[in-house]
């Protein structure tokens, strides 16, 4: 994620960090070449002169934007209920250490909880990922319990299974009131929603065909743009192309960048430093003196 302030109007057209720029060059570069050889050619395709006028792209140029300012709606929505099930698990980790050592007697078993939830969110940040865990959960594991665990298609889940475990040990054995253990099982069963709730965003995309229309459309428009303009406009109309081109195909791409919000690009959330974060509470409930610090941004890119 991109995390700076915003900068002078002159910066403004000199940043590349974080902007899609990159990711569209090539189809300005194309679209502007084009609009250039129209202008030359005033339109003039094999000797044929090609009038399109003002009048279709005004007509497309309109519904075009509203549905792309759509789908950037629909991917943002994305993004923000992936940010929100983050800061809820924040909240329940929190909560379930707060919990643990208020409620439970036995300093082994509530550590070890405590441990395994710190566990649990980067096995999660990493099942989103699809990359291997082992570094970040492993050393908040048992031995015994990681290679009991860490060949299992689904590794939160299981060590949310060990919490099931833990829990049912300290009802049956009256070492936690009956009456507390529903509150314990509650803050489990919402960090198991969390994982849940990401699994769904991340199996459910915007369905293609909406996206495949819109990536059409753009392009279909911004390559017929300069054959609407020439006659109008004249030699502005490489320039007016080159415009709208960035509007459109920006608009495009960001809905692109936003719409998966798990993964490693500069838009994508950053659950390294919530993983951080969540260590660095559970750590400092476990009274652990070595605590690591917050990440914090990097070329402006906190991770």
């Amino acid at each position: 994620m991109i995390v700076r302030d915003r900068p002078s109007p002159l910066r403004l057209f000199l940043i590349m960090r974080g902007s899609v720029l990159p990711n569209i060059w090539t189809s300005l570069l194309g679209t502007t070449l084009l609009a250039i050889a129209v202008t030359f050619t005033q339109g003039t395709l094999w000797g044929h002169k090609i009038a399109i006028g003002a009048v279709p792209f005004t007509l497309m140029g309109l519904p075009l934007a509203i549905f792309l300012g759509f789908r950037n709606n629909a991917a943002y929505d994305r993004y923000w209920e992936g940010r929100k099930q983050w800061g809820e698990l924040v909240l329940r980790s929190r909560n379930l250490a707060r919990q643990c050592l208020s409620l439970v007697d036995e300093d082994a078993l509530r550590t070890r909880m405590i441990r395994r939830a710190i566990a649990y969110a980067h096995a999660l940040r990493h099942r989103l990922r699809r990359s291997d865990p082992a570094a970040d959960a492993a050393p908040w594991l048992e031995k015994v319990e990681w290679e009991r665990v860490r060949h299992l298609p689904n590794l939160p889940h299981a060590l949310m299974l060990e919490m099931g475990a833990d829990l049912g040990t300290l009802a049956r054995a009256r070492r936690i009131e009956p009456c507390l253990v529903p509150a314990l099982d509650a803050s489990l069963s919402a960090m198991t929603g969390v994982a849940a709730a990401c699994e769904r965003i991340q199996g459910t995309p915007i369905p293609f065909s909406y996206t495949l229309l819109l990536h059409r459309t753009a392009y279909l428009y911004c390559v017929l743009l300069p054959f609407g303009l020439v006659d109008a406009i004249g030699d502005l109309t490489p320039v007016v192309t080159l415009l709208v081109a960035y509007t459109f195909f920006g608009l495009d791409a960001l809905g692109d960048e936003i719409e998966e919000p798990f993964g490693t690009s500069d838009h994508d959330l950053p659950l390294e430093a919530i993983c951080r974060t969540i260590e660095i509470d559970l750590r400092t409930a476990l009274g652990d003196p070595t605590l690591p610090p917050p990440l914090m941004p990097v070329d402006y890119r906190l991770s």
